[in-house]
């Protein structure tokens, strides 16, 4: 089954005619994505050749819906436009909204996210990898030539450590691979992938990366010990990280003894989750759970 994507899903690119939208259309369709369609009001009525498949594109993403049953649209749109990107996405009912944008000013995104959860829309990002369901799908800029199908879902902040492990276990395989975004605030979260991969048949293990900053992996940590029945393995970057000073992420700050790698790694503990030091060291702990058989 996996979550949110499927080989069933049928994808809209909004800026599928700008330059990374254009790279990552071409290589969602190689993963074997359903891309139906790019939206762009300014090109509306032509078509874009991706090797022998011609991608039309429509003036708006309800226009999109309405002529192919699009239910994601992955957002490719500069910062300035991505707020009435999502907002045109969410008004038009499409279901998932993959917001790959980094820089987006944290008021628009604040404004998007109450907008979108409003009509029902669940987004993945801003400023994220997007997500992947081997073998299926691929909405986002996630390589696929990096891992196979199999039953460890996977969920992170960072999208350099969603693609380390994806390498790491490319021989055990994925169901799916879910880029969050280290953004202050995000559409999705741990608990809600959590959550979802709880009742996910197809998937035996789940892999919950974080980072220093924000309490997050804390409450992700108690929805794991109340909700969570799965073995979990988690990786926490940023151990080295001083105190006081953003790190990588917008989110990623540590003020005093709060958000610390040290805190999260102790929270998570006292849930159940095994925490990997490094990300090698988590894949590690990853296969000798599977390995136990627990």
């Amino acid at each position: 089954m996996a979550i949110h994507l499927t080989k069933e899903s049928k994808v809209l690119v909004q800026g599928m005619t700008g330059g990374e939208g254009m790279k990552h259309t071409r290589r969602m369709l190689a993963a074997g994505t359903d891309v139906v369609g790019g939206v762009n009001p300014r090109k509306a009525g032509r078509s874009v050749a991706f090797d022998e498949r011609a991608v039309p594109v429509f003036g708006s993403v309800a226009e999109g819906m309405d002529a192919t049953g699009a239910d994601v649209t992955v957002v490719f749109v500069p910062p300035a436009f991505a707020r009435a990107a999502v907002t045109e996405a969410a008004d038009a009912g499409i279901a998932l909204a993959v917001v790959i944008t980094e820089g987006i000013p944290v008021h628009d995104s604040v404004a998007f996210l109450a907008h979108a959860r409003r009509r029902g829309t669940r987004v993945i990002g801003p400023n994220c990898p997007g997500l992947i369901t081997p073998g299926q799908s691929n909405a986002g800029i996630i390589p696929a030539d990096i891992a196979k199908p199999g039953r460890i879902g996977l969920v992170s902040k960072s999208g350099t450590l969603t693609y380390q492990l994806m390498y790491e276990l490319r021989d055990t395989g994925f169901s799916t691979c879910v880029g969050i975004g280290g953004d202050p605030v995000v559409g999705t979260t741990h608990i809600d992938c959590l959550a979802a991969f709880q009742d996910d048949p197809d998937t035996d293990l789940i892999v919950l990366i974080g980072e220093i900053g924000g309490d997050a992996e804390e409450r992700a940590a108690a929805y794991i010990r109340d909700h969570v029945t799965k073995p979990v393995v988690g990786y926490i970057a940023g151990f080295t990280a001083p105190e006081g000073r953003t790190m990588g992420h917008a989110g990623a700050i540590v003020s005093g003894s709060s958000g610390t790698a040290r805190a999260k790694q102790e929270a998570l503990e006292a849930a159940g989750v095994r925490v990997g030091h490094t990300p090698t060291e988590t894949a590690q702990q990853v296969l000798a759970v599977l390995n136990d058989g627990r």
